[in-house]
């Protein structure tokens, strides 16, 4: 039996939204093997300039990418959907291993399986130094903040 992973698709504006809040909650806990728990086993990425095959490929990127951004801080709005397939934008803030401040803005794409696995995620990513002063996302969103947009800048 295959591992689920609800909601699934086909999906509504409102499953659609309970999958991005999910998947942003989820990278919150910066925990790589929680993580990978939402894509098949063999879900393929693109993350900048990397290609990504497989869970254990996924864990070993996340673990690198949290041991080099320090304090990460993610969120995501849903872009747009249609039967099996999510849009998304996402800004995220770190620091680097030297005290530099990142905001990361991005758009990515998402393909899911009939158990409500992701098979297939797109991903492109611009960052911009900021200073700690800019900051505007410290820790995971409250659950009074669900569904709030993210401003642009």
């Amino acid at each position: 039996m295959a591992q689920a992973r609800p909601p699934y698709p086909p999906f509504t504006l409102e499953t659609a939204l309970q999958k991005v809040q999910s998947a942003e909650d989820a990278w919150n806990t910066r925990d790589p093997q929680r993580v990978a728990l939402a894509y098949t086993p063999d879900s393929v990425w693109r993350n900048r300039d990397r290609f990504v095959t497989g869970r254990e490929e996924i864990i070993a990127f996340l673990t690198e990418k949290w041991e080099r951004e320090l304090d990460y801080a993610l969120r995501k709005s849903l872009w747009g959907f249609r039967e099996n397939r999510i849009a998304v934008r996402f800004q995220y803030e770190c620091r680097d291993l030297d005290g530099q401040w990142w905001r990361s803005y991005g758009n990515e794409l998402w393909e899911f399986d009939e158990h409500g696995l992701m098979r297939r995620r797109e991903a492109s990513i611009n960052d911009l130094p900021i200073g700690e002063a800019d900051r505007r996302i410290h820790g995971p969103r409250p659950a009074a903040e669900h569904g709030i947009d993210i401003p642009l800048h």
